[in-house]
């Protein structure tokens, strides 16, 4: 196998890349990396591999790339789909990945963080900035899906949906709603060929 990819079930940044690989079908090797353990006591090659020593890394014949978003747009150019199909759609595609980075991959990640795992980790007030964040993010997702297509650019699946759907699969552990015209989005990606939630795809033992 060509692809090596290195995650966490509880990554939804590592959720992206492997849920683009299951509907992709592209083959490849799944390694579950503990990040529970200090960054300097991970394994090896994941250590040397990994730049900013976090998941997901992918490897590809020899070259490691990092960084959830900037992955998808590279396999969106290596498989011309999924919005590589001509550097007009990939640039619409690139616009959504920024926002999301900046949008729901910083409130709603926060919000889940926050309240499964390290409350403590955040001073008082912030979760209500999150939270406000996240209520503006969402309703900018609502309004974007309400013309009725399929999908975020058009009705075609690209990588633009898999960044921006990874951690509202999670909305319930982040204490948050969910509207209806983004949850019916959610649907239709749960109805995908190789869809499977986090904690299946991303699995210690995950079978290729």
């Amino acid at each position: 196998m060509d692809y090596t990819l290195f995650g966490h079930p509880e990554s939804g940044h590592s959720y992206k890349v492997k849920l683009m690989l299951e509907v992709a079908q592209i083959p490849h090797h799944y390694q579950f990396i503990d990040i529970g353990l200090p960054r300097q006591a991970r394994p090896e090659p994941f250590r040397s591999l990994s730049k900013f020593g976090e998941v997901p890394v992918l490897l590809h014949r020899g070259q490691a790339y990092v960084q959830s978003n900037a992955i998808l747009l590279l396999l969106a150019e290596q498989t011309g789909r999924f919005g590589g199909e001509s550097s007009a759609r990939l640039a619409r595609a690139r616009e959504w990945l920024f926002w999301e980075a900046n949008r729901l991959g910083l409130s709603l990640a926060h919000l889940r963080f926050a309240r499964c795992f390290e409350p403590e980790a955040y001073p008082q007030g912030s979760l209500v900035w999150f939270e406000r964040r996240f209520d503006a993010d969402i309703e900018r997702l609502e309004q974007e899906l309400s013309d009725g297509r399929q999908f975020i650019l058009d009705d075609q699946v690209s990588v633009a949906d898999f960044s921006l759907c990874a951690y509202l699969f999670w909305a319930d552990q982040a204490q948050v709603a969910v509207p209806g015209t983004v949850a019916a989005w959610l649907t239709r990606i749960r109805q995908l060929p190789g869809w499977a939630e986090p904690y299946t795809l991303l699995a210690r033992t995950a079978e290729i």
